[in-house]
C-alpha cells in the first residue's frame, strides 16, 4: 500500500517529509520520493528501494524549501524503479503529483494526452493526473485539480503542488484515505494518521 506525506509552512520541508514517510514504512513499498518548492522551481528526488536509499541520495542536496510532497509506492503498474516511483512531474516540470489508488482509465487518458503532445516518463496509471491537471491549469490549482478529477476513474488520494503557488498544496480523494492537518502557520496532508502524529 502506498503512502502519501505533505507540508506546507515555516519547517524544513525535507525533515518532516522524510519523518513522514518513515512513519508509513509499516505500509511496505519498493520506492519512495519527494518533491519541494525550491528556488522557484519544483525540485524531485526518487529512488527505488527502502527510505534509506532516498535519505542516502538526499545527502547530495541541500533543499531548504518549506512546502512538499512525498511519498512510498507499491507497484501496481510499471516496475519498481526510480522512474516509475513517485512524485511524477508534468511535461514542464512545473506540477508534482503523488497518488495511491488506480485509474482505472489511465490508458484512455494517456492515448489522449499523448494526442495532445505529453511525453511520457513512467509506466505507472498515476503520470496521467499530472499531465491531465496541466491541460486544466489556468492559473488556479484547486480549480484545475477538479476539473482533472472528473475525467479519472477508479480510487485516488492525490496530493498536487504547482511552481506558480508555493505554499500551496491541493489534496483531492475518492475511495482511499486522506487526511489533512491544520497547525498555527504549518498545514500537513496524509495517507495515514501516524505520518503527521509528530
Amino acid at each position: 500500500m502506498c503512502g502519501i506525506i505533505g507540508y506546507t509552512g515555516n519547517r524544513k520541508a525535507e525533515v518532516i517529509l522524510i519523518n513522514g514517510l518513515s512513519r508509513l514504512e509499516y505500509r511496505g513499498y519498493d520506492s519512495s520520493g519527494i518533491a519541494i518548492f525550491e528556488n522557484e522551481k519544483i525540485q524531485l528526488v526518487k529512488k527505488q528501494g527502502k527510505l534509506a536509499v532516498l535519505r542516502e541520495e538526499l545527502k547530495k542536496y541541500s533543499l531548504k524549501g518549506t512546502c512538499g510532497v512525498g511519498h512510498t509506492r507499491w507497484a501496481t503498474h510499471g516496475v519498481p524503479n526510480d522512474i516509475n516511483a513517485h512524485p511524477h512531474l508534468s511535461n514542464k516540470k512545473d506540477i508534482a503529483v503523488v497518488h495511491n489508488g488506480i485509474i482505472e482509465n489511465y490508458q484512455e487518458i494517456k492515448r489522449k494526452l499523448i494526442q495532445k503532445g505529453y511525453k511520457f516518463a513512467s509506466a505507472t496509471d498515476s503520470e496521467v493526473i499530472a499531465h491531465l491537471v496541466d491541460v486544466y491549469y489556468k492559473k488556479d490549482l484547486r480549480e484545475a485539480v477538479l476539473k482533472a478529477l472528473k475525467e479519472l476513474e477508479g480510487s485516488y488520494a492525490i496530493a498536487v503542488m504547482h511552481k506558480n503557488e508555493p505554499g500551496r498544496i491541493v489534496g483531492a480523494r475518492k475511495d482511499s484515505p486522506l487526511i489533512i492537518g491544520l497547525g498555527n502557520g504549518e498545514n500537513f496532508i496524509a495517507s495515514d494518521i501516524p505520518a503527521v502524529l509528530e
